[in-house]
């Protein structure tokens, strides 16, 4: 009897786990990997590598906030990206913010995500530019890069960029730019909907 016992009692742990690892596994995406930690672990001593296996350009870090999982902070002084994971860390990426005249700070929410985005520059741009088209097909030379993830109804956005060597400096007009393998991961891992906070 006891032996049966001990066969539920496994058979019920491990679909627990498989659960709570499938209900993670929507937040982040299908990317991201299921989270599976062993009952009698303290998921704040599991490696987060081998938490999160799909992270491979960003690094994970220590990181204590209130936000939710899934939820973007956006460091302008520092030049950093946190894409929050929960249980104190975050995986970290290296960014290019907007220039001076340029800056804002504020949230919003992830309203889009675009593979390969075309690019039209707002009036305001075109108006300091004249010579920027008034439109630009998705591609390599494109501004926008790899990826687009749009912020609310802003003019704003988290891409990447065709100028990787602006990555770590103020350089935008307000938005947010990536190397296009940083942005490519990290488009895997927002939800549209995932909370934006810019400082």
């Amino acid at each position: 009897m006891n032996k049966l016992l001990k066969i539920a009692a496994a058979a019920l742990a491990a679909a627990f786990i498989s659960t709570a690892a499938q209900a993670d596994d929507s937040l982040y995406g299908s990317a991201a990997g299921a989270i599976i930690v062993p009952a009698s672990t303290s998921i704040y001593d599991v490696d987060a590598s081998s938490m999160f296996p799909s992270v491979k350009r960003g690094q994970i870090v220590e990181f204590k906030t209130s936000k939710k999982r899934g939820s973007i902070i956006i460091s302008t002084q520092k030049n950093e990206l946190y894409f929050v994971l929960g249980y104190g860390k975050a995986v970290k990426y290296r960014v290019a913010t907007a220039r001076t005249g340029f800056e804002w700070a504020g949230t919003h929410k992830v309203s889009a995500k675009t593979e390969w985005p075309d690019w039209r520059p707002p009036v305001e741009m075109r108006a300091r530019h004249p010579e920027l088209p008034a439109f630009m097909a998705g591609g390599p030379k494109n501004p926008l890069g790899a990826r687009a993830m749009y912020l609310g109804s802003s003019i704003y956005r988290i891409h990447g960029t065709n100028e990787p060597k602006s990555i770590g400096k103020a350089a935008s007009s307000g938005c947010i730019r990536m190397l296009n393998a940083d942005v490519t991961e990290l488009y895997k891992l927002v939800k549209v909907g995932a909370e934006v906070t810019v400082l």
